[in-house]
């Protein structure tokens, strides 16, 4: 969500265009470009990875975005070093038996378990993923897949998808209509150390995509980080107009901005300790 908006010039009819998302190198620099026909100023993203995405408007000269990024130079590391200090902060974990994970805020402790003590299907209403289930205040999960960390993570991550989607469903509507956006669809993935990202295109209101970690959170800061894909249904980038319409919607948005960065670098993103 860390982005930059800086002043650029206009670019020359004759100059060649960037015409495709795609990557950009830049002095040695790899940035993954991302084309709009909604945007007139360029601007930068660190993601949490430490990855660079360069968003374009349309028809952007290849030179333009080039000056542009190296004008940037200052401002991206600053960024990157920010970045830096929260990842660092993020923990791993083993995935062992007693372990505690959190579900929409609440601690959750990990239970490992033989095939036969998992059942069919559990309250959380999953039935797909059979490996993770939410039962009686534990999260369960089978003793075979705990056996192979690589595997339990992925089985985990699934239950937060599958989990996280039900309870998403019908939550955007609510700030769609304070921003007077039209509802996204809403999908639970794997978005590297994003919280989340809004992506206009064919589908009617565009799509809102939710890393699975983000259902750790508590639920206020969720709906913090919908309310924010959101608003880039109507306004691009994160200037002054942005933050603007954000701050009509959800009043408290610099506050829990704020408090995203703290509890944010508790969060796990997915990382294990062999």
């Amino acid at each position: 969500m860390t982005a930059a908006q800086l002043p650029d010039s206009q670019a020359r009819s004759d100059e060649p265009a960037i015409n495709e998302d795609g990557p950009l190198v830049v002095d040695g620099r790899e940035l993954c470009v991302r084309i709009s026909s909604r945007r007139r100023r360029l601007g930068l993203t660190v993601e949490r990875d430490r990855s660079l995405t360069l968003h374009v408007p349309q028809g952007c000269s290849i030179r333009r975005a080039e000056r542009f990024v190296r004008d940037s130079g200052e401002w991206i590391g600053d960024k990157t070093r920010l970045s830096d200090e929260r990842r660092q902060l993020h923990p791993v974990r083993t995935l062992r038996d007693g372990e505690i994970h959190r579900y929409l805020g609440r601690d959750y402790r990990l239970l490992v378990v033989g095939d036969e003590e998992n059942g069919d299907e559990g309250p959380d209403g999953s039935t797909a993923t059979l490996a993770v289930k939410l039962v009686a205040g534990r999260l369960r999960m089978d003793c075979c897949v705990a056996a192979e960390p690589a595997i339990a993570k992925k089985a985990l991550a699934d239950w937060y998808i599958q989990a996280g989607q039900r309870w998403v469903q019908g939550r955007l509507q609510p700030w769609a209509a304070r921003m007077d956006v039209p509802e996204a669809t809403v999908q639970v993935r794997d978005l590297g150390h994003r919280w989340g990202s809004y992506r206009s295109g064919s589908v009617v209101g565009g799509v809102v995509s939710l890393h699975w970690a983000t259902f750790q959170l508590p639920i206020h800061l969720i709906d913090y980080v919908v309310a924010h894909e959101l608003a880039h249904a109507r306004v691009s980038g994160h200037g002054p107009a942005y933050w603007r319409l954000l701050g009509r919607a959800l009043p408290e948005a610099g506050r829990l901005k704020s408090e995203l960065d703290e509890v944010g670098r508790r969060v796990w993103m997915g990382d294990l300790a062999y």
